[in-house]
């Protein structure tokens, strides 16, 4: 083998680190093209919107609501998207009124939570402060809708910034998205305040229960010409149920006699929600055993008035109820469908609270004008065939103690066959023995007619009724008959009565 002189193997050493940085400067000069894939720029401009709008409606979900007073109200305001803009205010259980107060793509929500009893017992107080009631309204309005917008800012910025910062993971990127979701609502904002209309308010659309109500409350075009008379009438009609529900608050307490069975008669609500407050009250001061009501609950009895039933399940007793004129089979279906209510019809017979009650439903619905109402002789025959039943119930070795009708014509045809009988319809209170010995008690409205009552110049009074029974023989011996000032009264008169037969 032919060795290497050293001179040469020293020099190929030498050589080797000037190889080798040649060797990294081409790789530098030269660099290697990986085979990764970048996104389109209109691809990374879309999932950036995406994120800033999801981002936007998060924050507002969560943080973007604003609890304001207004006047006697408490009210919540809201931001929410939406295509068509506008204006919603929920009035519940009533339903909800839409304004095309503006077009952008945020809708403005108010819902009205309940009334302030402090600062309506103010206005009641001091009357002449009700000529100020509107401006009060408007700079109520005003500092809310301010409020609102610097939370919905916050909102909306702090949503798309923390939602940039979880996807994207990069500072910068997530401070972009903020940025852009403040940008795009004060976009909003700018075309919300171009496009205001102020006149919308003239031509609202209801919804749920107040779909009646320009032909209640009449056109809306003349409550605007004449909106200060309308507004004191307004704030007065407001002040008046609060002090209505302080009046049935404060009834004095009555102590029961443990060998009495106490029945609640109630009937002719009409969808008055001030009904449900009185009806709870009187439950719970006189220790209630059941509730009976002799029907017309509804106005118009249909599926929309259906959540206006929701608190018959909870108001403390159990709750026996007939089918009135206004009452349609929707409404009896949905009360069917509750665990504390008895419905009764066709002389059907339950037993609650340790009474036995047969009922029959109302044969007519009057508000279906498409079908022509039976009159009197339609009661009558209804009224047969619960008396008929009464009579089974009798041979049975089951009697009835109490039957339910809701037309009083109805009710006289079982005149024998029950010891007492208990009917509505005509709103007003009366007591009578009948020929064969049945009393028949017939209960005003427990609604004070409803909205109906605003029609006359003096408001209908709120009447209900608590009957006394002895637990052993099931007889009545005392009833007592309470009478509440209507809208705009604030009366409030219970007054004891005994049968001939128990009076000392």
């Amino acid at each position: 083998m032919a060795r290497v002189p050293a001179a040469a193997a020293l020099h190929h050493v030498r050589k080797v680190p000037r190889l080798l940085v040649r060797h990294y400067r081409s790789r530098r000069s030269h660099p290697v093209i990986e085979l990764v894939h970048q996104p389109h720029p209109y691809t990374r401009a879309l999932s950036l919107v995406a994120v800033v709008l999801l981002g936007a409606w998060l924050g507002l979900l969560i943080v973007g609501n604003v609890r304001a007073p207004v006047g006697p109200m408490d009210t919540t305001m809201t931001l929410r998207p939406s295509l068509t803009g506008g204006t919603k205010i929920n009035v519940s259980p009533l339903g909800a009124l839409e304004l095309r107060s503006h077009t952008a793509p945020l809708r403005l929500d108010v819902d009205v939570d309940q009334l302030d009893p402090v600062r309506s017992q103010a206005l009641v107080d001091h009357p002449e402060r009700l000529s100020g009631l509107q401006d009060e309204v408007a700079d109520d309005v005003g500092a809310g809708t301010l409020d609102l917008a610097v939370r919905s800012c916050v909102a909306v910025v702090s949503g798309a910034t923390a939602l940039g910062l979880a996807v994207y993971r990069r500072p910068r990127r997530a401070l972009a998205a903020g940025g852009l979701a403040l940008t795009l609502l004060a976009a909003c904002g700018a075309t919300a305040f171009a496009t205001w209309n102020p006149k919308s308010v003239l031509e609202p659309k209801f919804s749920g229960l107040l779909s009646s109500a320009p032909s209640v409350v009449g056109n809306a075009r003349s409550i605007v010409s004449e909106f200060d008379v309308y507004q004191k009438e307004l704030a007065r009609l407001v002040t008046n149920v609060t002090k209505l529900y302080d009046v049935t608050s404060t009834l004095p307490a009555y102590a029961p006699d443990p060998s009495t069975i106490r029945v609640l008669h109630v009937s002719d609500i009409h969808l008055n929600p001030a009904s449900w407050k009185i009806i709870a009250s009187l439950v719970e001061q006189y220790k209630i055993d059941v509730v009976v009501d002799s029907g017309d609950t509804m106005d118009h009895g249909t599926a929309a008035e259906n959540g206006f039933l929701d608190p018959a399940a909870d108001v403390g007793a159990p709750y026996v109820w007939v089918r009135g004129n206004h009452d349609g089979r929707v409404t009896q279906r949905y009360l069917e469908r509750m665990k504390n209510v008895h419905v009764l019809d066709d002389g059907r017979a339950v037993s609650v609270a340790g009474l036995r009650f047969a009922g029959v439903g109302d044969p007519q619905f009057t508000p279906d004008r498409s079908a022509k109402v039976g009159g009197d002789q339609s009661e009558v025959l209804a009224g047969a065939r619960l008396a008929s039943s009464l009579r089974d119930q009798e041979a049975a070795g089951t009697p009835v103690d109490i039957a339910v009708a809701h037309n009083p014509t109805a009710a006289r045809e079982t005149d024998g066959d029950v010891p007492l009988v208990l009917a509505g319809h005509v709103h007003h209170q009366e007591m009578e023995v009948m020929k064969y010995g049945t009393r028949l008690r017939i209960e005003g409205s427990t609604g004070g007619g409803g909205l109906r009552a605003l029609e006359g110049d003096d408001p209908a009074p709120i009447e209900t009724s608590i009957l006394y029974l002895d637990r052993d023989t099931r007889r009545l011996q005392a009833w007592d008959e309470i009478k509440l000032g209507g809208l705009g009264l604030t009366t409030a008169e219970v007054s004891r009565h005994l049968p001939k037969e128990n009076r000392p």
